[in-house]
């Protein structure tokens, strides 16, 4: 398993030498500053790999760009209107782009509207530690209330439609603001420019589009994508929805193992593959992460490795981001599963053995609390995780040497 670490370039406050140090084998980024549905061009390509591969005092850091987190697919594909065609075609031109730089695994996400959704960016746990979390009452707050979506009653029973209306009322004007800001972070490039009225815009365009067309939406775009990944040598990984249950009224297709199965049936090439999010799935208290490694791992390309602490026993309800080891996933069960797939990919003599992953996430903790780098990406904490991910894989390959 590569030890990866996700990197937002040069702005990150969480620097290449961080990285350096925190002893990681790989690199993982995107070219944020592209519009998306624009060609990311081998110049803005190479930038960025000269980037990860100098350290601030110009000598090499021993890091290159492994991963491309996220190639952003453009609302108008999902959509299927605007200029997803050319659009598409761009996406093609990208992958050759990035295929001629010698970067192969590619995560993407096919997400309505919101790239994440969280209701507090900087929830304080009991150790004086922050982390990410949703709640599932301050969202209903935003929806009935803040947004004031068409139709959104119908989405939460009386119960929580009165403990919504009995939190709104409470809230003060800062933190019905910061409720907003902090849902309006998870739509692509928002932090600054988006609106509600933009967000009330982005949702109706979705009105007529449900989640079967969604889906067929999403296997169009495979459809002429794959090919040109396939014949490339490079491995799409699409990421699950965060988090897996319809929101806002928007359709979710990536949220379950049958939905997963579905795509990687319907566009059956191993080009076609999963970025599997134990963080994102584990909201959902009926996906069993490792169970899914072990039947769909053949397509996993890539593993977001974090965990989530569920706070009901619902099928979905308010969560927070947990120590890597401490949440609802047994992540010791998942990371076996992912040795077992590498093992079998090694035996068969496949190229790509070696899945590579990341600690996702990570409660800020320490310097991390005065740093305040991109929200859910602490220094600290992310290190923390990585040292016990290590830690669990040492201990596992231990015991297979051993037997």
């Amino acid at each position: 398993m590569k030890q990866t670490w996700r990197w937002f370039g040069p702005k990150d406050l969480v620097s290449i030498d961080d990285t350096r140090q925190a002893g990681v084998e790989g690199i993982v980024s995107a070219l944020h500053h592209v519009p998306t549905g624009d060609v990311w061009t081998p110049q803005d390509i190479a930038r960025r790999k000269q980037e990860v591969a100098t350290m601030t005092d110009g000598s090499a850091s021993g890091l290159a760009w492994d991963v491309v987190e996220s190639l952003p697919v453009s609302e108008d594909i999902k959509k299927q209107k605007g200029a997803w065609r050319s659009h598409i075609d761009a996406y093609k031109q990208s992958l050759h782009n990035l295929a001629d730089a010698g970067i192969a695994v590619i995560c993407y996400n096919f997400m309505p509207v919101l790239d994440w959704t969280r209701t507090d960016l900087a929830w304080p746990r009991p150790s004086g530690a922050t982390c990410m979390r949703f709640d599932l009452v301050d969202f209903a707050a935003f929806d009935l209330h803040i947004l004031a979506r068409d139709g959104a009653g119908a989405d939460y029973d009386e119960a929580l439609r009165e403990d919504a209306a009995a939190r709104f009322t409470a809230m003060s004007d800062a933190r019905r603001e910061a409720l907003a800001r902090n849902v309006v972070f998870g739509l692509p490039g928002a932090a600054e420019s988006f609106s509600l009225e933009d967000v009330r815009h982005h949702i109706a365009d979705y009105a007529a589009i449900d989640e079967d067309r969604l889906r067929q939406h999403l296997i169009d775009f495979l459809e002429e994508v794959v090919p040109v990944a396939e014949a490339r040598g490079l491995r799409l990984c699409c990421h699950p929805d965060d988090p897996p249950v319809p929101l806002l009224g928007l359709p979710r297709i990536m949220s379950t193992e049958a939905q997963y199965a579905a795509i990687m049936q319907a566009v059956d090439r191993r080009a076609n593959g999963i970025t599997l999010c134990s963080g994102s799935l584990g909201a959902r208290s009926d996906n069993d992460l490792p169970g899914m490694m072990a039947r769909l791992g053949d397509r996993v390309h890539f593993l977001h490795l974090r965990n989530v602490r569920r706070e009901s026993a619902a099928l979905f309800g308010s969560f927070f981001e947990d120590e890597h080891l401490a949440g609802d996933t047994d992540m010791v069960a998942l990371i076996a599963a992912a040795l077992t797939e590498e093992a079998r990919r090694r035996a068969d003599g496949r190229e790509d053995w070696s899945i590579p992953f990341r600690p996702d996430h990570g409660q800020d903790i320490l310097d991390d609390l005065h740093r305040k780098a991109q929200p859910g990406y602490p220094s600290i904490g992310r290190l923390k995780g990585l040292a016990e991910l290590r830690g669990v894989i040492a201990g596992l390959q231990h015991g297979r040497q051993a037997s």
